[in-house]
């Protein structure tokens, strides 16, 4: 310390240009953080992106701006659009975005914030515009990509790029939503009476089998006959089935038709 002072009061001007230039390294010093990019501007000309780190600005004639290119999101307000089959509904959309070019993003655009926010509310009309309701309602996926696209496409000039658009909540009218659930309740009777059609076909064509085997072997036609009156019997009724054998259905119908004849002359 004591030769700082002798060397200051021995060379005064030199001593003073030395600590004027430690000032001017001080404030010409600026750190950017590793999620923060700093723009340098010359006499207020682009001429470097700095960081991140430590960086250095001439004094008096630079100055920075310091941009985060962190991912953010920026909320579209509910909007009322009107579909292609002309059902208005009500929808909103969150946009996930990031800054890839820090200068772009100043000097092309005021505030790109608020820009991405109206390209979005635009191309949400748009987009919509051009599906109907089944598939703003069954497709949102692809049409969360086609927003995607058209929000990224005007925005790539401005340094922004569009990571994901997705839709949060969709409305419709009352009056719409009480004919989507008849229609649904419709669907679902229908498809109730087809299974049940299937059952009853599938049932007649088992029974026609089984008639088909009963018909080519009769001795199968008495067992079935014999095991219908276990069953019956067995169940504790108080009245008691008797079932014919075929053959005597059979001869009874013979006789019949042999007395029915008429006698030749």
């Amino acid at each position: 310390m004591e030769l700082l002072i002798l060397f200051a009061q021995a060379h005064p001007y030199v001593a003073g240009a030395l600590l004027l230039f430690l000032f001017l390294l001080l404030t010409s010093l600026r750190i950017a953080n590793q999620y923060q990019r700093a723009v340098v501007f010359f006499l207020g000309r682009y001429v470097r992106t700095a960081g991140p780190g430590l960086y250095l600005l001439v004094p008096l004639f630079e100055w920075a701006s310091t941009v985060d290119i962190r991912t953010s999101t920026t909320s579209v307000e509910q909007q009322e659009t009107i579909t292609r089959d002309n059902v208005p509904i009500k929808i909103n959309a969150v946009i996930w975005r990031r800054v890839v070019d820090p200068a772009a993003s100043l000097i092309e655009v005021e505030n790109v914030g608020e820009a991405v926010t109206q390209v979005a509310i635009t191309a949400l009309r748009g987009t919509i515009g051009q599906h109907s309701l089944d598939e703003v309602l069954k497709a949102q996926d692809s049409i969360s990509e086609a927003l995607k696209a058209t929000i990224d496409g005007v925005t790539e000039p401005w340094g922004v790029k569009v990571e994901r658009v997705e839709m949060k909540n969709v409305e419709i009218p009352e009056t719409m939503q009480r004919a989507m659930a008849q229609e649904a309740e419709a669907l679902r009777e229908k498809r109730a009476r087809l299974i049940k059609a299937e059952a009853e076909l599938e049932a007649a064509s088992l029974l026609k089998q089984a008639a088909e085997i009963i018909m080519a072997s009769p001795a199968g036609l008495e067992l079935r006959r014999m095991q219908m009156i276990t069953e019956v019997g067995a169940e504790q009724n108080t009245m008691t089935i008797i079932m014919m054998p075929s053959e005597f259905v059979e001869m009874a119908r013979a006789i019949g038709a042999k007395g029915g004849e008429t006698p030749k002359p």
